[in-house]
């Protein structure tokens, strides 16, 4: 993989981006977006996924970089149980539960491997395992 210069050529910080728009488009479209706590903490917990993997990457090196994809990924789990409480309370449909977590699910999965990756690589500069850091 060549160096990457910036976040906002990497895939997995525009597919966090594309959820941002679904969830905001489920608070636009649904009943979600009259229940203000809910609404808040979805926001946030979208808005985590793709400022942890931003902040992540102009982070110094590979080891604090996979710290902050760490935490995205924890935010895609946080974001995907507020779904479940979403559709439980009825305030989203089941098809809508579907195609929003399938997304959460790809941008979680494509951060694993991600960080997997950057445990070998030296994408920012410096190998995972390298002291020096």
């Amino acid at each position: 993989m060549a160096k990457i210069d910036k976040f906002e050529d990497l895939e997995i910080w525009n597919k966090s981006r594309e959820i941002c728009s679904e969830i905001e488009y489920l608070f636009e479209n649904t009943n979600l977006g009259k229940r203000f706590s809910m609404k808040d903490q979805m926001d946030r917990s979208s808005g985590s996924i793709m400022d942890n993997i931003a902040e992540g990457f102009e982070r110094n090196g590979n080891r604090e970089f996979i710290n902050f994809l760490s935490y995205s990924k924890g935010s895609c789990g946080e974001l995907k149980s507020q779904l479940y409480r979403s559709l439980d309370k009825k305030l989203i449909s089941q098809i809508q539960f579907e195609e929003v977590s399938i997304k959460i699910e790809l941008v979680k999965n494509k951060i694993g491997a991600f960080m997997k990756y950057l445990n070998n690589s030296e994408i920012k500069g410096l190998k995972f395992g390298n002291n020096k850091q």
